[in-house]
């Protein structure tokens, strides 16, 4: 504080104008705003690099189809690739789902009808969230 009003005392007395002929322009830098613009670009590019780890992290460590993480099925050798390529492959979805697309709507049987309205209305309720055939297997057995 006292540096303030010492600078104030001595600036102000001492400048013929004041202490208004000691500011700086308050315009600012010229290249402030470019300064800005690219700041705000940089963070939004973190933020969109920092979401696709996470989705890549999430793809390498949950199946995407029951969203089941990696530590249940890797008791067993090999146990989260297997599932993911044989059990819940994400091709086979999307290949039932073009054949219903294709189908004509009269054609379908019960459950492609029950399907085919849930992917209409776009509900996803059909994919077996947090169940698979192992973990079925394994609650019948204890």
């Amino acid at each position: 504080m006292l540096t303030c009003y010492l600078f104030h005392m001595y600036v102000g007395v001492r400048a013929g104008g004041g202490i208004g002929d000691e500011l700086e322009d308050p315009a600012g830098d010229p290249y402030e705003l470019y300064r800005i613009m690219f700041d705000i670009t940089f963070f939004f590019f973190v933020i969109l690099r920092d979401q696709q780890e996470q989705v890549k992290e999430d793809m390498e460590t949950k199946c995407f189809i029951c969203g089941i993480g990696n530590d249940y099925f890797d008791r067993t050798p090999h146990g989260f690739e297997t599932h993911t390529l044989q059990e819940h492959n994400l091709a086979n979805y999307l290949f039932f789902l073009m054949y219903l697309i294709n189908k004509d709507d009269t054609e379908h049987t019960g459950q492609e009808s029950y399907v085919w309205k849930m992917y209409q209305e776009r509900c996803w309720d059909f994919f077996p969230t947090g169940d698979c055939f192992r973990k079925q297997y394994e609650d019948q057995l204890g």
